[in-house]
């Protein structure tokens, strides 16, 4: 059978399986039984699919992942990111669009402890809206803001999205979460200052107001006892591995631990708190690995069929700079980012697009990290962006989608600007990578 009608199967009978609102996971794994079958002789590939799966799960590297994942349960069921904030808060005196600073701050804060973006919107949105429709902000700085700020969670460690990406595309996946700090911290200065000059020309936007005054005292306490151990947890995990003291499997194990002891410590965490963490980590890792399961298989399919080697010799073949067929990815990228999960581009996109990579040879890593930036703006694209949709569940009542969406754009614009200067200047992903021990 001609590879080009092997993707078209492949392709037309996942979409097809999609439309009937079948679980992306279970679409995949059921185009993966056929394709087995039909490529690999009957009931011996399907046995063979057993080995394939046992053999993607089984492994050590994606043990980080259920890790990281409970450190992002245990701080949104202890209540430790509101009271984060509201010490972030005390130091911004009358700062112009204050509040949408302590969005970006808790961004960049509460992504070193959950590690999804969706965990992040809620947090902000339910601490910081209510305040923001009171002092009259404008839909562009409250909405916008924590939208915006909410994407650092997959782009500052720990991010379980890294981890997977990073075992899809068996990458390291040490060196992925150290390279995404600095890309991380330059889209957190990117949204401030787009904060900064719009409401520098556009004061109405963020009115000012009188903050209570707090006593230098008060804010030292708040700051030690809120912030400072975010500090402890970020050394557990990133510190560790930068250092070269361990891997990403002991880092992830050692700041599930900190983070349980802070938040036990601290008062913040209950036994149903305990009990509800654990019972939503063990939810999200099994349909994460379903998705790596789903993601090998299909690899496979393809390699074995020559699909994927056929494809990547004539997107190579063309006369065209290697640049331009990234750029032609990250199209793809956003398109897809319109309709689909994060979770569910990766699976499609990077079991054809890895291979490619490799053969014009870029950095994976480098890649991974633009690849993270741009299914974290699929995150903010209309009309399926599950970021809207979550920023909708947690807004008034009488915000619409339009609204939202509207807020959305420039910082969907900020996103895209990372990606090109990450493309210009591949140091800023590389750098820390480079210097690890």
């Amino acid at each position: 059978m001609d590879w080009q009608l092997v993707l078209l199967l492949v392709f037309g009978s996942f979409i097809l399986l999609m439309l009937t609102g079948l679980p992306i996971a279970f679409c995949f794994m059921a185009v993966n039984l056929v394709g087995i079958y039909l490529f690999w002789g009957g009931a011996v590939g399907i046995e063979q699919l057993a080995r394939s799966i046992y053999g993607s799960l089984a492994t050590f590297t994606l043990l980080p992942i259920p890790l990281f994942v409970i450190m992002g349960e245990l701080i949104a069921h202890s209540g430790f990111a509101t009271d984060m904030l509201n010490a972030v808060d005390q130091w911004l005196g009358r700062l112009p669009g204050r509040l949408s600073f302590v969005s970006v701050a808790g961004g960049v804060l509460i992504a070193t402890l959950t590690g999804t973006n969706l965990a992040s919107i809620t947090v902000l949105g339910e601490v910081l809206m209510p305040e923001m429709k009171k002092r009259g902000y404008h839909n562009s700085m409250s909405l916008g803001p924590i939208l915006g700020s909410s994407g650092l969670a997959m782009m500052i460690p720990p991010s379980a999205l890294a981890v997977l990406l990073g075992s899809i595309a068996e990458i390291s996946v040490g060196q992925i979460l150290i390279a995404i700090i600095i890309p991380g911290l330059l889209m957190a200065v990117l949204i401030a200052a787009y904060i900064l000059l719009r409401c520098k020309f556009q004061p109405y936007l963020a009115p000012p107001y009188d903050a209570p005054y707090v006593p230098l005292s008060k804010k030292l306490l708040s700051t030690s006892r809120n912030v400072l151990p975010i500090g402890i947890i970020i050394f557990l995990v990133i510190g560790v591995i930068f250092l070269g003291i361990a891997g990403p499997s002991e880092a992830a194990a050692t700041g599930a631990l900190g983070t349980l002891i802070i938040c036990a410590s601290l008062g913040k965490l209950g036994w149903s708190g305990f009990k509800k963490s654990i019972s939503s980590t063990l939810r999200v890792t099994g349909m994460m690995f379903l998705i790596i399961a789903g993601s090998k298989t299909f690899s496979q399919v393809l390699a074995f069929t020559q699909a994927s080697t056929q494809l990547v010799n004539l997107l190579t073949g063309f006369s065209v700079a290697p640049i331009v067929t990234l750029i032609m990815m990250q199209v793809v990228l956003i398109i897809l980012g319109c309709f689909m999960d994060s979770f569910s581009i990766m699976m499609i996109t990077l079991p054809i697009f890895m291979p490619i990579v490799l053969a014009l040879g870029f950095d994976p890593v480098w890649f991974a990290v633009i690849f993270l930036i741009n299914i974290d703006a699929g995150g903010l694209t209309p009309p399926f962006g599950l970021a809207l949709y979550a920023m909708k569940g947690v807004s008034p009542p009488d915000t619409t989608m339009g609204e939202i969406i509207k807020a959305s754009v420039p910082f969907l614009g900020l996103n895209l600007l990372a990606m090109a200067l990450i493309m210009v200047f591949p140091t800023i992903a590389l750098w820390l990578p480079s210097i690890m021990r």
